[in-house]
């Protein structure tokens, strides 16, 4: 009798089945330097006990990413470890921060299953929780992902695309309680610019870029216990190359995003993201946003920024998202609408 597995497949899915993942992980200071370690990331909030005591915060969290990150690695041994490719993300609500010493554990619910018309792979839909030692949820999102047959000749199960909205709106945003900006300390935070000298349309080049290492890539995926082949495994893909794991993109695009954007100091909602191109060692990656929307928040001195942020390889140019027929550049290798939010 056989101990290993090779993993779930397309047609090993239900529609409606949840499956709850291995192993709770217990995160701390640890992952907090290793995350500012790989990622140009210097947010106040995410970096100093003290800016976020004056915020009202009783300590600094975790950065939001890390959390997604780690819920999201706990996913890839049931959900995509045979993937062709993670697609895409929708309906991502941040629900409570991350504080050192929490234990974060995942669970997803199957909620759409639509195969493909190659017949070789099909496109799953989950929607998964993070939960924390006390069973509370920390975030939820939807994300769906392409994985391979095993057996070509398993018939193709009921079509279910799930309906999923195009953007949370701004009255579903939480606030993280006691979350206060009115005494908002600017010139420790890095930049001047606040919720209203945003407008909507504005669009930001935020300048830097990091060239990707395949050291880096690796420490990153491995950091977040995503376990899925095409990161790992060179043979997993036609083309011989080891994919770079989207969150890793995600962080770097959103720690370029400081300049410019310094002042949004927690992500609310992703409300949807593309992986739209591959990224691959070597790359170098350069981001920008857009000001999509604005909204004010029951919190003092609290606003929200409905932000599009865009990551790019190469010598994209800035702010060139589509091509003439409507699709991604081909230098455009995420697309992330999100909300954030910023002093007032």
């Amino acid at each position: 009798m056989t101990k290993t597995g090779a993993g779930r497949f397309f047609e090993d899915y239900r529609l409606g089945e949840v499956i709850r993942h291995a192993v709770p992980r217990s995160l701390g200071q640890g992952e907090r330097a290793l995350y500012h370690a790989l990622y140009p990331a210097r947010g106040a909030l995410h970096s100093s006990d003290e800016f976020a005591r004056a915020c009202g915060l009783p300590q600094s969290p975790l950065d939001d990413l890390i959390a997604f990150h780690t819920v999201f690695g706990k996913t890839v041994p049931d959900i995509s470890l045979n993937a062709v490719a993670n697609l895409g993300y929708a309906e991502g609500r941040f629900l409570r921060p991350v504080w050192p010493g929490d234990t974060l554990r995942s669970e997803s619910e199957v909620i759409g299953l639509k195969q493909n018309s190659n017949g070789r792979t099909g496109v799953v839909w989950v929607r998964t929780r993070g939960l924390n030692q006390h069973g509370e949820a920390v975030l939820d999102y939807v994300r769906w992902v392409m994985l391979r047959k095993r057996d070509l000749d398993a018939p193709a199960p009921d079509t279910m695309v799930p309906e999923l909205a195009q953007a949370v709106p701004a009255d579903r945003l939480v606030v993280p309680e006691g979350l206060d900006f009115s005494g908002y300390d600017f010139a420790l935070a890095g930049e001047p610019h606040r919720w209203g000298d945003y407008t909507v349309g504005e669009q930001i080049d935020h300048i830097d870029g990091v060239t990707v290492e395949e050291a880096e890539h690796m420490l990153a995926t491995r950091l977040w216990q995503n376990t899925a082949k095409v990161h790992f495994d060179a043979t997993q893909r036609d083309d011989g190359r080891r994919l770079i794991y989207g969150g890793h993109v995600i962080s770097l695009a959103r720690a370029l995003s400081f300049n410019g954007l310094a002042n949004a100091q927690l992500i609310a909602v992703i409300n949807a993201g593309t992986h739209a191109n591959p990224c691959y060692a070597g790359d170098t990656v350069r981001a920008w946003s857009e000001v999509l929307d604005k909204a004010e928040t029951p919190a003092p001195g609290v606003g929200a920024l409905r932000l599009r942020l865009v990551a790019v390889s190469g010598d994209a140019a800035p702010f060139a998202r589509l091509g003439a027929d409507g699709k991604h550049a081909p230098g455009v290798l995420l697309d992330l609408d999100y909300w954030a939010l910023v002093p007032l």
